[in-house]
């Protein structure tokens, strides 16, 4: 078998894909990262600043 020659615009197409793949990720993880500190904060204030009991893991109690 023989390999065609590979376009050497296919390359930077696939580098272009990779890198907005890769920013698309770190995008998305800072917005998770984002959402669960706000819903912390949410829980916080409406709770205080300790768990409710039926949150707290037995044990690990202060």
């Amino acid at each position: 078998m023989t390999r065609t020659p590979r376009d050497p615009q296919d390359d930077t197409r696939e580098a272009r894909l990779k890198a907005a793949l890769r920013a698309n990720l770190a995008r998305r993880k800072a917005q998770g990262r984002a959402r669960a500190g706000t819903a912390q904060e949410t829980t916080n204030e409406q709770h205080g600043s300790e768990m409710p009991p039926s949150r707290q893991v037995p044990g690990n109690e202060e």
